[in-house]
């Protein structure tokens, strides 16, 4: 057997869970780059004292903390480590250590020196990584069960995921609601169902699809579930600025709200139209108005027609010449006409696999080679038939002229020189066909009206 099909990949606590062969024991190790809350440590080897004993503990996909070491053990990055909890005890994985914390901290808004932080106290026995995954393995099975008790009491509410303490004593509810939610009977069930402690944590439908996890109409994993772990509210004012329709089918994501993706480019937009005029006139040329009828922010290209609405002939002005042109009327000049300017040159994006055909995979075919003297100074039968349609009934067909084929010693094959030339049967007065009047070339003949035999 496959060493590796004894592994599992735990990609909610960023790790793998095999069982050694020799003594049968949980072996979890880190695994760097398998989380959306993993960071990278641009700080790596460089030691600072402040925060020699401060490192960042993760939990599931969607919590991590800082602690101190107060064990006095050696910790590194990967290390499984029992965390002091509210009530109880957690463990999680270090992620980050050394002088990179303090600048998360920072980030975070919390202070590297405060003395109250949680405390780590060792690294991770046998035992508690037992026990840890014992909860995990529990905590599937509790969600779906949580589903059916919220649905039964008639609660608006939807469980999307439940996380369990490293000791097992307590676990953590996610849920989603649109209003507020009286869940205080709920607990109580909870509490006498699952015999631990509950807390109720409410998220969004952005965390909700993060955890849940999908794809994206670009066809890659959704931006919540990969890397974004902070959110930030989106407006219908990002895609106003990137000049989108606001259609709500296409502005919305898999969560319902709008996409994360809206605020990517906003800051280049909004420092293109910092440069971009506003047009609320037609321009004064020398050769009449020209309206605005299209604007590329990116480009800062401004699209103007002589004909106000129309589309057929437009002229592409620099936003910086219509700032000129639009001074230039407020002191009572007009500009230049525009007819004489070109279409700025767009750049075209070419795909590798366009430049050629498709059919450059296909093995060329071989040509066939006409044989053109092999066929000379033979005689083409199609050329010398000449057939009679009226002939009377009684004659013989004329024999072909020139050199006769070679005949089959078993006799000749009855020709049709009407199907050889490509054309119709030919009929004759009586309705029937003129082939078969025709007799065999070269065979004995009796004639109808005195009965001699001829060849």
């Amino acid at each position: 057997m496959n060493e590796n099909e004894n592994i599992r990949f735990d990609c909610n606590r960023g790790c793998t869970v095999a069982r050694s062969k020799e003594d049968d024991l949980l072996v979890c190790k880190y695994r760097q780059g398998c989380c959306k809350l993993e960071d990278y440590d641009w700080l790596k080897g460089v030691s600072h004292e402040m925060t020699s004993d401060l490192f960042e503990v993760r939990f599931k996909n969607t919590r991590k903390g800082f602690y101190r070491n107060a064990s006095g053990q050696s910790i590194k990055t990967g290390d499984l480590v029992v965390v002091e909890a509210q009530t109880g005890h957690d463990l999680g994985i270090v992620t980050l250590e050394g002088p990179i914390v303090g600048r998360q901290m920072k980030c975070k808004g919390q202070d590297p020196s405060d003395e109250s932080r949680r405390k780590i106290y060792r690294k991770a026995k046998n035992f508690d990584i037992e026990k840890w995954q014992e909860a995990i393995s529990r905590e599937h099975s509790t969600m779906i069960r949580a589903r059916q008790i919220a649905a039964e009491l008639g609660l608006e509410m939807k469980i999307g995921d439940v996380e369990f303490q490293g000791d097992g004593t307590k676990a953590i509810f996610y849920y989603i609601a649109d209003g507020r939610v009286d869940f205080r009977q709920l607990i109580k069930v909870f509490a006498e169902e699952f015999r631990i402690r509950i807390e109720m944590k409410r998220i969004g439908a952005r965390q909700e699809a993060g955890l849940i996890g999908g794809l994206g109409i670009c066809g890659r994993e959704l931006c919540c579930a990969n890397y974004i772990s902070s959110f930030k509210s989106i407006t219908t004012s990002a895609a106003r600025t990137q000049d989108l329709s606001l259609n709500p089918q296409k502005l919305a994501g898999q969560c319902g709200k709008l996409k994360c993706c809206l605020n990517y480019e906003v800051a280049n937009y909004l420092d293109a139209h910092s440069r971009i005029p506003k047009v609320s006139e037609p321009l004064e040329l020398q050769d009449g108005q020209a309206f605005l009828v299209k604007t590329d922010i990116l480009a800062e290209t401004l699209y103007f027609s002589y004909e106000k609405g129309s589309m057929s002939s437009t002229y592409a002005v620099a936003a910086a010449d219509v700032v000129e042109i639009i001074k230039m009327n407020r002191n009572g000049l007009k500009g230049e006409s525009l007819k004489g300017d070109t279409t700025p040159p767009v750049p075209q994006f070419i795909s590798a696999v366009g430049d050629d055909s498709i059919s450059r995979f296909d093995s060329p075919k071989k040509k066939k080679k006409k044989n053109k003297g092999k066929d000379k100074g033979k005689p083409n039968p199609e050329q010398n038939a000449k057939p009679q349609d009226n002939a009377p009934k009684g004659q013989d067909a004329p024999k072909p002229q020139g050199g006769q084929p070679k005949q089959n010693p078993q006799g000749p094959k009855p020709q049709n020189p009407q199907a050889k030339q490509g054309g119709r049967p030919q009929f004759g007065k009586g309705g029937r066909h003129q082939g078969k009047d025709q007799k065999r070339q070269g065979a004995p003949q009796k004639s109808n009206a005195g009965g001699e035999e001829r060849s």
